[in-house]
C-alpha cells in the first residue's frame, strides 16, 4: 500500500503513513483478480456527531489511491456502497453522512458526481451541510481548519499530489464546471490544502446509486475487486 501511495504522493514517509493507518477504523484494498496483487485502497473512520441535538453518523474517507491503469474502475466505488448500506441499517433513522477532504479534483468528483445533496455545490443550495463540514473538522483537523476559508492547511511540507498527477487543464477548467469550481474552492490545491466535504446518504441516493454505478462499471475494466480487510 505504502509502495502505491508514495508513487504518487510528494512528502510522504512510511512513517506518517503507518501513524495515519492506526488512527483509521478501517482499509477498502483493491486487489487484481488474477493476481491478487494490491493496485489500491481507501481508509475509512467512522464517527458519530451531535448536531442541534442530534446525533448523525459519518463515514469519513482518508487516504484513497488507485493505479493509473485502473483509473475508472468501479469496484472500489461498491465496496464502499456497501459498507455504507450496513451503518444506514444499523440505524436506519439516524441522518448519515460521507465525509471527505480533497487535496485533488479526483476526489471531488467522486462525490459531485454522485451524491444528489452535498456540499460544496455549484450547482445548489446546500449551505445547511456547511455546520457539519466545521463540526468534523472541529474534532478532527481542529488546529488546521480554518473555518472562513472552508480549507485545512497543514503546511508547506504536507502531503501533496506528485506535478504529473491529477493536473488540471484550461481545457478542464473550460469544459468541467464541477473542476472549475473545485479549484475556485481550493485555489492552493498543488501544494496540499485540502476541500472539506460533505454529502447526504439519502434512502434516494441508496435506491438509485447501484443501477447508475452498474451502468458505469459496464464501460470499464471489470479485473480488480475490492474487498473489506482491517475492519472493525
Amino acid at each position: 500500500m505504502y509502495e502505491i501511495y508514495s508513487g504518487y504522493y510528494e512528502n510522504v514517509s512510511l512513517d506518517l503513513f503507518c501513524r495515519d493507518m492506526a488512527e483509521k477504523d478501517g482499509v477498502f484494498l483493491v486487489a487484481e483478480r488474477s493476481t491478487k496483487r494490491v493496485v489500491g485502497f481507501s481508509t475509512m473512520k467512522t464517527l458519530d456527531m451531535e448536531v442541534d441535538g442530534r446525533i448523525v453518523r459519518g463515514v469519513f474517507s482518508g487516504d484513497t489511491i488507485l493505479e493509473k491503469a485502473y483509473w475508472g474502475n468501479k469496484a472500489l466505488h461498491m465496496a464502499f456502497f456497501l459498507r455504507v448500506i450496513r451503518e444506514k441499517l444499523r440505524h436506519p433513522t439516524r441522518p448519515l453522512f460521507w465525509l471527505l477532504i480533497s487535496k485533488g479534483y479526483k476526489t471531488y468528483l467522486l462525490m459531485a458526481n454522485n451524491f444528489l445533496n452535498y456540499y460544496p455545490s455549484p450547482e445548489k443550495d446546500c449551505d445547511k451541510l456547511a455546520s457539519l463540514v466545521d463540526r468534523y473538522c472541529d474534532e478532527l483537523f481542529r488546529e488546521y481548519y480554518c473555518a472562513e476559508k472552508k480549507l485545512l492547511d497543514f503546511g508547506s511540507g504536507y502531503t501533496h499530489l506528485k506535478s504529473d498527477v491529477a493536473g488540471i487543464t484550461d481545457d478542464m477548467r473550460q469544459n468541467n464546471e464541477k473542476i472549475q469550481f473545485f479549484e475556485t474552492r481550493n485555489p492552493t490545491w498543488e501544494r496540499g490544502t485540502e476541500l472539506p466535504c460533505i454529502g447526504e446518504v439519502s434512502y434516494s441516493l441508496l435506491l438509485n446509486y447501484p443501477l447508475d454505478l452498474w451502468r458505469k462499471s459496464r464501460r470499464t475494466d471489470a479485473s480488480v475487486t475490492a474487498p473489506v480487510v482491517a475492519n472493525n
